[in-house]
């Protein structure tokens, strides 16, 4: 084993726990708020303030998130072959912060100068600014992944097994600690404290608090500097690995007659070259790498917390007894689960299933966590069937959805295929009526007699509203709703039935040039009671202009239609086009329960068993590895969503947690056969080899002169 160079100025304890861990652990909390506090504002903020839709948001995110657990390789790599891990923290946490600082600056909207509604008049500029930013932020905070936890096991001494599991309990506590506060107080400094000017959302303040605690990351973890136990770098350790593992495999290929004997392990070919130690710790981290094979489908499943467990949140309502919650708020149940759950595993189940007798090693536990993150996916299968049963019905591709709403002061008759309706005077149709689009053959209105056919080229796969008004007057309006609103966020739109052009403001957002006897588009808004003000010419000076909407609740979809009362001025008639939601988003509690004793026993114990099966030298290149199965986790959940075409959403979830389970058996079966090493006695087996070979060569260098003489 290489000579490691070992400093610490004191050997200095609190609790039993090197004094050394606590800066760690202080600076893993202020990094991980930076970073879950800016990546909770992207989607938005490339949305609403840069003006991407909604799948070039989504892809750039994503981008984004598989950049920084692919960035991991390249940090473990310089840790071990250049700066060393203390210093690669120092130098990668800098970049890290000047990329908030530049994400931040980017959402200045006057950075280039600013229409009146707060547009930046250069947006090429903030999307480079900000790709730069996102840029270096993935490089920072993939970078220092895998040489902080592994930093932090470093500070321990032999004897002290005990003592480090508990620090990475603690260290991944502290992960969700900084991830459960961010993603509460960003959104917040983003959508309520709003003294930025002219913009609507305060993104600079919410993306500069994240740059913040990046600036206040870096100076704890420099403050602990005297403190740290510091290996130096061993040389470019992969490289040595990439070139031992490929020169066995050549010489295997080149010796592969049966005239030479097999040998015991196919890196053992590699012996002609490299050293036994080195062979020893690759055969080590081989093993280790072997078993992440199945791992990234449990991250697969992980990960789809932030996409498809939101979005089936969406079509649920938030409101819990007195409580109401957002649909992306429901994400931070795992970060209060976890902080629950961590302290509860280690002090009290752990414990108890020692007593009893079991041998509960990390991998059984792995194993145990795959099981239970199958079992959540169950679970959310069965809550996506109870939704399914409240959802409106959609038209198909092929399909035609009609609702006819009567504008008018006259009884309508409307003579659909095979269906007569009769309308009172500013009422509409109970439901959509469904048609298949070739036999939609004609529809005809009127109040008695002459009849008036409705001409009209209907769009399949659309929903449509027939406004009628007058025996021969209608208008056929595409609704462009053909799901429930995103996000949980209710869509509202206006019917004028005056003859003048109209406006509304409606929190603002404004509704422009709605013509006479016409609908707007639809807008969205969140849950809860909204104004609005409604401006015409046609209006008198003494009416009231403003009115107020009914208790909006998620998912539901309304149009107003603003009418003239008997003494002129406007009145509002509200119009349900799509029910709230009904199914309570509690009911996503057990399978994010279900998910977090997963992520519990399976990522903190994964943390803890690729440190302690590593080589000294080749601890962040594991750390690494461990890492690169979220990103390849993520990579799974594109393949299969993109590939996979489920018109049951409940059924992609039986598929998810059908594949882990069986990824479970298989994981369970690999683990059977893994033989767990202490790295430590065996790199200390080399050094006393080493150490008796160099006494015996001392030996033989001061007997051969004396030989000599004599001779």
């Amino acid at each position: 084993m290489p000579t490691l160079e070992k400093r610490m100025s004191k050997s200095q304890s609190c609790l039993g726990y090197p004094l050394s861990i606590f800066f760690i652990v202080v600076n893993e909390f202020c990094e991980r708020f930076s970073y879950y506090g800016m990546r909770a504002l992207l989607v938005l903020y490339f949305r609403n303030f840069i003006g991407w839709d909604d799948n070039l948001s989504t892809a750039i995110y994503h981008t984004f998130v598989a950049l920084c657990y692919l960035t991991p390789i390249l940090g473990a790599l310089i840790a071990d072959s250049w700066l060393g891990k203390f210093k690669t923290i120092i130098w990668l946490s800098i970049v890290y912060t000047i990329g908030q600082a530049v994400i931040s600056v980017s959402s200045i909207s006057n950075l280039t100068g600013q229409s009146q509604d707060g547009t930046p008049n250069s947006l090429p500029v903030h999307v480079a600014l900000s790709m730069i930013g996102l840029a270096l932020i993935a490089l920072g905070t993939g970078g220092i992944k895998p040489c902080v936890s592994a930093f932090g096991g470093d500070q321990f001494e032999e004897g002290q097994e005990k003592q480090r599991n508990r620090f990475f309990s603690i260290f991944y506590l502290a992960i969700n600690a900084g991830s459960l506060l961010s993603t509460i107080i960003t959104p917040i400094l983003r959508g309520e404290l709003q003294q930025c000017g002219t913009q609507t959302s305060c993104y600079p303040l919410a993306f500069g608090v994240p740059a913040a605690l990046m600036a206040v990351s870096l100076i704890v973890f420099v403050i602990g500097s005297k403190l740290y136990k510091k290996f130096q770098p061993q040389g470019n350790i992969m490289g040595k690995v990439v070139k031992c593992i490929g020169f066995a495999i050549k010489n295997r290929f080149r010796h592969r007659s049966k005239e030479f004997p097999k040998r015991e392990h196919w890196l053992d070919w590699a012996k002609e070259k490299y050293t036994y130690q080195l062979i020893s710790q690759i055969k080590m981290v081989t093993k280790v790498m072997f078993l992440y094979i199945p791992l990234p489908m449990f991250w697969a499943l992980f990960d789809q917390q932030g996409s498809r467990w939101t979005l089936q949140a969406t079509t649920m309502t938030g409101r819990i007894g007195s409580i109401e919650i957002q649909p992306d708020q429901m994400q931070t149940v795992n970060a209060i689960l976890i902080v629950i759950m961590v302290p509860i595993m280690d002090a009290v189940v752990y414990p108890l299933i020692a007593k009893c007798g079991f041998n509960f090693t990390s991998l059984k536990k792995m194993t145990v966590g795959m099981f239970l993150a199958s079992m959540a996916f169950v679970v959310a299968a069965i809550v996506q069937v109870e939704i399914d049963k409240t959802l409106p019905v959609f038209p198909g591709a092929n399909q035609v959805q009609i609702k006819v709403l009567n504008i008018g002061n006259d009884n309508m008759n409307v003579y659909f295929p095979g269906e007569t309706v009769t309308l009172g005077q500013f009422s509409q149709t109970n439901e959509f009526r469904t048609f298949e689009a070739d036999q939609l053959t004609s529809i005809n209105i009127s109040t008695g007699s002459p009849v008036t056919e409705v001409v009209h080229k209907f769009e399949p796969g659309h929903r449509h509203t027939l406004l009628v008004w007058a025996p021969n007057h209608y208008r056929v309006v595409k609704d462009g709703l053909n799901k429930k609103p995103d996000k949980g966020e209710n869509g509202i739109r206006f019917v004028n039935a005056f003859n003048e052009v109209m406006n509304i403001e409606m929190s603002g957002k404004a509704y422009e040039n709605i013509t006479s006897y016409n609908a707007s588009e639809y807008q969205f808004f969140s849950s809860g009671k909204k104004t609005f003000t409604v401006s015409s010419a046609e209006i008198p000076q003494d009416c009231p202009r403003v009115f107020q909407s009914s208790n909006l609740d998620f998912g539901s979809a309304f149009t107003y239609v603003i009418r003239r009362e008997s003494n002129g001025c406007p009145g509002e008639l509200e119009f349900e086009d799509i029910p709230p939601n009904t199914v309570s988003m509690a009911l996503q509690i057990p399978q994010y329960f279900l998910l977090t004793c997963g992520e519990v026993v399976f990522s903190v114990t994964g943390l803890e068993f690729s440190y302690s099966q590593a080589p000294s030298n080749m601890k962040s290149v594991l750390q690494a590895g461990w890492l690169l199965t979220v990103a390849v986790g993520n990579i799974i959940v594109l393949i299969i969503a993109g590939a996979g075409h489920f018109s049951k959403q409940w059924a992609e979830y039986i598929l998810f947690a059908a594949l882990l389970l069986v990824v479970c058996v298989i994981f369970a079966i690999m683990a059977r056969f893994y033989t767990y090493v202490n790295p430590a006695e065996i790199e200390a087996q080399f050094d006393e080899e080493k150490k008796k070979n160099a006494e015996n060569n001392n030996l033989g260098s001061a007997l051969e002169p004396v030989s000599q003489t004599r001779m």
